[in-house]
């Protein structure tokens, strides 16, 4: 038998719904009234507003970053610095790692620059600016053994040391690539060439940019076909995921500044 609710429950009951129904009719009415809610605040507002962006790079990889004794040089350094001045605020330089950009940039960094590759692994985690320079990976040796190096094939045999740089892109090539020729790590990208010039590694496979600046510091290294590389690679600024507003405003800055004279002339002074 069902039982019948007793007549006040039954109009406290119906008065609780109305009061629910009427809260629910006068929320919607005030939002509809101020229009849809705010989008979460863009980087761009909060670098402004901080007064500072801070931007994640390696330091380790010239012409585009460099770091000795707590002093920063480089292409994308003196970008960087072009982009802070525009911007109007202080630019704050964060070391980094290669093995350690990703996590580093998402957990501290409002940009990472410093001959950055677009790769899709970095992609799905963050997004790119517009690339400024097209490049690709091509081998740097010592000058005598620049014939011996002009492919792969040559290069991966027996007994050759192919030198590479952790975590980067260099090591994921290298080894993608080579099966049969000694792969040999070494920790500090600064120096790596050091090896080379020494005899203790017979090539790296780097970015042409990169072999045609170690070459002017090491004149007993030659770059091999810098102008025909293995690949095709795009440098870019590594920025935050999802922020159009951000990237949009980066891209305009980037486009100005290779228009206007800013860009070349930071490369002719590094690069001749």
């Amino acid at each position: 038998m069902r039982v019948r609710p007793a007549s006040g429950q039954h109009r406290r009951v119906r008065l609780r719904v109305l009061v629910i129904t009427l809260a629910l009719l006068f929320g919607t009415a005030l939002t509809s009234a101020a229009g849809p809610a705010p989008s979460p605040a863009s980087r761009l507002e909060a670098v402004t507003s901080r007064g500072e962006v801070r931007v994640c790079s390696t330091g380790d990889y010239r012409p585009f970053t460099h770091l000795e004794d707590g002093n920063w040089s480089g292409i994308d350094v003196e970008m960087a610095q072009d982009l802070g001045r525009r911007l109007g605020v202080r630019v704050t330089m964060v070391p980094t790692t290669w093995k350690t950009l990703l996590d580093d940039f998402v957990a501290k960094c409002d940009m990472a620059v410093g001959g950055v590759s677009v790769t899709l692994d970095r992609a799905r985690r963050a997004f790119f600016s517009d690339a400024y320079l097209v490049d690709g990976k091509t081998p740097i040796t010592r000058c005598e053994n620049g014939g011996r190096f002009g492919t792969l094939d040559e290069i991966d045999q027996p007994g050759v040391r192919v030198i590479v740089n952790p975590g980067g892109t260099n090591e994921r090539f290298v080894r993608s690539r080579l099966t049969r020729a000694t792969i040999v790590t070494h920790p500090d990208n600064t120096t790596i060439f050091d090896e080379i010039v020494a005899g203790r590694a017979d090539l790296m496979i780097t970015d042409a940019v990169e072999t045609r600046y170690q070459a002017k510091l090491h004149p007993e290294l030659c770059p091999v076909h810098p102008d025909k590389p293995f690949t095709y690679v795009e440098k870019a600024y590594l920025l935050p995921r999802g922020d159009v507003i951000f990237q949009q405003w980066v891209n305009h800055w980037l486009s100005i500044a290779r228009h206007d004279g800013t860009y070349d002339g930071i490369v002719t002074r590094w690069l001749g």
